[in-house]
């Protein structure tokens, strides 16, 4: 009963990503966008995409391994133990319904948002040097919850396929929502062959990933820039507002896609179990 009501939501929410039409403005974006970026060199092109690939891939290692990460993952079983009092580690949580597991996944969407909100919210504040870390944070910040949700289902993110699965996760859901059908789609069809999913050449990102976080970036530096000096009490409120509300957005957009994408894994899997 609860998978399927799960599996209603998930196409519901895939319905909504598919009937999404581009707007004129969008439809012009696209096609300025494709023209600046066709105009840097390929070898260019090549080299800020693999800087991109190679800067997530270390900051997802270094995140596994901190004591914050740690520390979250055991609350992770803790929680799972009210469940059944015999899971012992990341695995074990595979045991649970996928209700019982999106409860645990709920939780770590609840938390990142928090988490995005607030350092938004400092961003706004106008300083130059919150302003400077915003980019890595919100990323860092959106990929520690990618890695978490997957735990939540009971995956290792250890593991170096887990690993390329997430990031591949995470760019899905940072792209604009015009292509975010096609993503998920191509998602789906890894999990077909996520053997091979070592094997294949390229990295995880392409041009399009980069539209969203950028746009999202510019805007917000901009806006809050121009309001920062426009003061409540001393507090410039607006910019606040600003920074703290585009942060939980983008944080939202990021953790629902992770969660409907372990969401349909974990079904995928036992229904092949069953079979």
């Amino acid at each position: 009963m609860g998978e399927e009501r799960v599996r209603r939501s998930i196409q519901k929410w895939e319905k909504e990503l598919k009937s999404y039409h581009m707007n004129d403005f969008e439809r012009m974006y696209d096609i300025w966008l494709d023209s600046m970026f066709t105009k840097v060199p390929d070898q260019y092109q090549e080299r800020i995409l693999n800087w991109a690939d190679q800067w997530f891939l270390y900051t997802y290692t270094f995140l596994q391994g901190t004591n914050s990460q740690i520390a979250s993952q055991e609350r992770i079983l803790q929680t799972a133990r009210s469940f059944d009092e015999q899971i012992e580690e990341i695995s074990d949580l595979k045991r649970l319904s996928i209700e019982q597991l999106t409860y645990l996944a709920d939780q770590q969407l609840a938390k990142s948002r928090v988490y995005s909100f607030t350092q938004g919210g400092l961003t706004g504040t106008g300083g130059w040097l919150f302003l400077g870390l915003d980019f890595p944070l919100i990323m860092t910040l959106n990929l520690r919850s990618v890695q978490l949700i997957g735990n939540s289902f009971g995956y290792d993110m250890n593991n170096p396929i887990e690993m390329i699965l997430a990031l591949k996760v995470l760019h899905a859901g940072l792209m604009p929502k015009r292509f975010k059908f096609e993503a998920w789609e191509e998602l789906k069809k890894e999990l077909d062959s996520i053997d091979t999913i070592m094997e294949k050449e390229g990295g995880a990102l392409d041009e399009n990933w980069l539209e969203q976080p950028v746009n999202h970036q510019l805007f917000k530096t901009l806006a809050i820039v121009m309001f920062r000096r426009k003061l409540v009490q001393g507090v410039p409120l607006i910019s606040v507002g600003i920074g703290a509300l585009s942060n939980y957005k983008l944080s939202k957009d990021v953790t629902l896609f992770a969660k409907n994408f372990y969401q349909h894994r974990y079904i995928t899997e036992q229904i092949k179990e069953e079979s």
